[in-house]
């Protein structure tokens, strides 16, 4: 896997595509529907500036953000929601540079961040470059939000091992999430990476497998495609039933997407 450096940089990389797609955008533009319920483009942005902020005080106050976090441990599922379409209510010019200002606080704060820290966050806490590799993770999945909303092709680049890396290291809590038993076998994973390069995780004799595209096992894993609108293979019963639960993000899962021909 990438090293911290690497990871920055793709984070970076990652904001700045997200960036290029909506620095343009006309004002109405802004309150265009998402696919997910509820959210236009701007909340898409502002949930993302909101959590960056969040981010950036685990790194520079981690005091201050145990004590806020504890404040609002009761209502987090609603707090995340409540948070970004707060922010949403700026002006996009104003929540543009909100967003932009932070991003760039946080790429500050990431890299100068010891490796070995340990960053107090809402579920356990996380390295600097797990941090960073969340946050792209993040930004990719929203971004595809707001790629969706435009009719735009998702972004597929190399920038997607991190995805699909954060995907496959959280196999467990996926399972654990909807209370159903970890697999106790090792999986093996192959992906098809958009260079045509092959990612590979787990041994290669293992009986439970995941194959397919890198790109559809991303968008599995941040659940922004239904699987049967996917090209991912799963080998064995254990492997299977991953492809149906898993998700890469802390939180409740959200309502499952239509596939594509039960949609409108």
């Amino acid at each position: 896997m990438a090293d911290q450096v690497q990871v920055l940089a793709d984070l970076a990389d990652e904001g700045a595509a997200l960036d290029d797609v909506v620095a343009h955008l006309e004002d109405t533009a802004w309150l265009t529907p998402t696919p997910a319920q509820g959210w236009t483009i701007a909340t898409q942005i502002a949930h993302l500036t909101w959590t960056d902020e969040w981010a950036l005080r685990a790194l520079t106050d981690p005091e201050a953000f145990r004590t806020a976090a504890a404040e609002v441990a009761e209502r987090l599922d609603t707090m995340v929601d409540d948070g970004a379409r707060e922010v949403a209510q700026i002006a996009p010019a104003r929540l543009l540079d909100r967003w932009r200002a932070t991003r760039a606080a946080l790429a500050g704060a990431l890299a100068g961040a010891p490796a070995g820290e340990r960053l107090p966050w809402f579920g356990p806490p996380m390295s600097p470059m797990s941090m960073a590799t969340a946050r792209l993770m993040e930004t990719w999945a929203h971004g595809l939000d707001v790629t969706d909303a435009l009719g735009l092709p998702p972004t597929a680049s190399p920038r997607l091992r991190h995805v699909a890396h954060l995907g496959v290291r959280t196999r467990d809590f996926a399972f654990r999430q909807r209370g159903l038993p970890v697999p106790e076998a090792p999986f093996h994973v192959e992906l098809t990476a958009p260079d045509g390069a092959t990612w590979a995780w787990g041994p290669e004799d293992a009986e439970q497998r995941v194959v397919g595209p890198a790109l559809d096992f991303c968008l599995r894993v941040t659940r922004r495609r239904h699987r049967a609108d996917l090209a991912l293979e799963a080998v064995g019963r254990d492997a299977e039933r991953w492809l149906d639960v898993a998700q890469a993000f802390a939180g409740p899962a959200g309502e499952e997407r239509l596939p594509a021909g039960a949609q409108g």
